[in-house]
């Protein structure tokens, strides 16, 4: 079992930046895949960016593209979004998943954490 906790959301104007930190205990990150997700009010939950076990490979989802970073610190046993040139849109609840599969389908993660609020305001 790996519990998932995320941190780093907040309120931020449009155009700025936050980062948002996935940790994990009781057992190490590094041996999974990571997904990021979000889910905006009355809407369902997207994928958002996605690293593999080894952080060589990531993808993200179109509307993040050039915006969003993802990466991980196998050391430090946590993964990491930057998020800049925020805009209004990206407003809902940040989750980070872990799993097996490097992959963009969220119900083939196996762990989640409870989610981190981040408000773009206009």
């Amino acid at each position: 079992q790996v519990q998932l906790i995320e941190s780093g959301g907040g309120l931020v104007q449009a155009g700025g930046s936050l980062r948002l930190s996935c940790a994990a205990s009781g057992r190490t990150l590094s041996i999974y895949a990571v997904g990021w997700f979000r889910q905006a009010p009355g809407k369902e939950r997207e994928f958002v960016a996605a690293i593999s076990w080894s952080g060589g490979s990531t993808y993200y989802a179109d509307a993040v593209k050039g915006r969003f970073t993802i990466s991980r610190d196998n050391a430090k046993n946590t993964v990491n979004l930057q998020m800049n040139s925020l805009k209004p849109e990206d407003t809902a609840v940040y989750y980070c998943a872990a799993g097996w599969k490097h992959t963009v389908v969220a119900n083939q993660y196996d762990y989640w954490g409870q989610g981190t609020q981040v408000t773009v305001s206009s």
